[in-house]
């Protein structure tokens, strides 16, 4: 018999926040008990309906927001709130924003990419190489002189996106990366991202997208009123509707159709597909299956 794992040998995760309460100066409590662990090299997707609290969590991992209580850990240490603690969260977690307007501030395009790195203090052949790396990665190497106010929305997002991937961090947090992109801009951004997480770079999605967090995500972490109600893997959690709409979310569009072409008997009972091809793969299995099947009984 394998011994059980004791929770001390369990890997300790690069980012957790444990109990995070905030309250905004007015008293209204936006996090109320938040627990959240972010293991090395995981994809995470934060969901929730609008107010739960999603994007006041995100700007806590990276030390923007203080929590009024609970603590935040960077591999296993608590955080503090000075200036060296902070130096080191942010080069630990880098936040994307929602509005790429939130984030971009200088006059070109290398210059905003290149602030993050500035301010570790690297030496001026590191800093141009993050640099260029990252205006490679997002393809958008030909708009380093740009002026940011003359750049399109899907344009910023690159941008800023190259700002902190600049930095290297160790994880990657994103509000809504796909919002305001056109399919190619998504379908870029899903290829940079699965390369960042290939390359060990864990990462945070927040995202309204139910199908994309199904078929993206390795754990969904569900809040609801500031209050985290489950963090586990995608099969378990988000395939019940009636619990999804207690939260005021739905269903992916993949679970529906699987469920449909069940009761229609053109799938199998314990199918669970996560993807449009895994969908296609064991439905055409299915059905060659049956045809087989058919072919055998006619001539028996």
């Amino acid at each position: 018999m394998d011994s059980a794992v004791e929770p001390e040998n369990l890997p300790v995760p690069v980012l957790r926040a444990e109990q995070l309460c905030y309250r905004y100066s007015g008293g209204q409590e936006a996090l109320c008990g938040v627990d959240l662990d972010v293991g090395h090299g995981r994809r995470i997707a934060l969901v929730g309906a609008n107010g739960a609290g999603k994007t006041t969590l995100l700007l806590h991992l990276n030390g923007t927001l203080k929590p009024t209580s609970g603590t935040l850990f960077v591999d296993g240490e608590p955080v503090g709130y000075d200036r060296l603690w902070l130096r080191r969260l942010r080069e630990t977690v880098g936040v994307v924003l929602q509005n790429p307007d939130d984030q971009l501030f200088a006059g070109a395009v290398y210059q905003d990419v290149s602030f993050g790195p500035l301010n570790l203090e690297l030496d001026e052949d590191e800093v141009r190489e993050r640099v260029e790396q990252a205006l490679e990665a997002l393809d958008i190497a030909d708009l380093r002189h740009r002026p940011t106010h003359m750049l399109s929305y899907g344009q910023k997002k690159r941008v800023a996106i190259a700002g902190a991937v600049a930095m290297r961090p160790k994880v990657l947090i994103l509000d809504e990366p796909m919002a305001g992109l056109d399919p190619s801009g998504a379908w870029h951004l899903l290829g940079l991202l699965r390369r960042l997480n290939d390359a060990g770079t864990s990462l945070v999605v927040a995202t309204h997208d139910m199908s994309f967090a199904y078929e993206w995500a390795q754990e969904v972490a569900i809040l609801s009123g500031g209050v985290m109600v489950a963090q586990g893997p995608p099969r378990g959690l988000m395939t019940d509707p009636a619990e999804l709409a207690h939260y005021g979310l739905r269903i992916p569009w993949i679970v529906e159709v699987s469920e449909l072409l069940t009761e229609c008997a053109l799938l199998p009972a314990d199918a669970m597909p996560r993807t449009r091809d895994e969908l296609g793969t064991v439905l055409r299995a299915h059905l060659v299956a049956g045809r087989t099947s058919n072919r055998l009984d006619s001539a028996c």
